[in-house]
């Protein structure tokens, strides 16, 4: 051995997940109230208990910050796994029936808008008025429409779908439905259930696209 420290250490490795979780979860709370644009990186430092400094080093600024912070909270962890490479989409791909397909599809969506909605509907809102929240707001809707693209083939796939339909339209109702907002207004405005939530989900998109 050379003498010198492992710098790459399990522990340290550990303890700078721990730091990037605790500055996530401090963006997500100011980001939220008083919101994106109110929120200076030092404000997130101190909900964090860190230095201005770290929060460079992690995450290089703001605008790089709130990106992960949507990433991490879309997927539901910081793990490098694509979505479509995520279990729930190979369950999804194994089930041979178009309606079983988007009931899984719900319980999923249902789950994920659950964590995301805070983040996502202050977002929204963000990109109204912020350049920056603009320009992530824009690459999460096309990150979404390119899910559901691939969604949709397997749904034409199946042969199931009505006359009339392709790729594009089937992606185009499936992105619609998805919408944060619809969860947003149906569960946690009107005080709708989840499982009814993932009812009406299967059963608007099942009424539009399939035959």
């Amino acid at each position: 051995m050379d003498g010198k420290r492992d710098y790459r250490s399990p522990r340290r490795r550990e303890q700078a997940r721990q730091t990037r979780r605790a500055i996530l979860d401090a963006a997500a709370r100011l980001f939220v109230d008083p919101g994106y644009a109110s929120t200076s990186l030092t404000a997130v430092a101190a909900e964090a208990g860190v230095a201005v400094q770290t929060i460079y080093a992690a995450f290089g600024g703001k605008q790089r910050l709130l990106s992960e912070l949507v990433d991490v909270t879309v997927a539901g962890d910081d793990e490098p796994v694509a979505l479509p490479d995520r279990p729930f989409a190979a369950e999804i791909r194994a089930l041979p029936d178009p309606r079983a397909k988007l009931a899984r599809y719900a319980r999923h969506l249902t789950a994920t808008h659950a964590r995301q909605a805070d983040v996502m509907i202050a977002l929204a809102g963000a990109a109204t008025a912020d350049a920056d929240a603009a320009r992530i707001w824009d690459k999460n809707v096309e990150d979404r429409r390119r899910g559901m693209a691939m969604f949709a083939a397997e749904l034409v796939a199946t042969g199931a779908v009505r006359p009339g339909h392709d790729t594009g339209s089937v992606a185009d109702v499936l992105w619609l439905a998805m919408d944060v907002r619809n969860y947003d207004w149906l569960v946690r405005r009107r005080g709708w259930p989840a499982e009814r939530f993932e009812r009406w989900y299967v059963d608007t998109v099942a009424a539009a696209v399939l035959d």
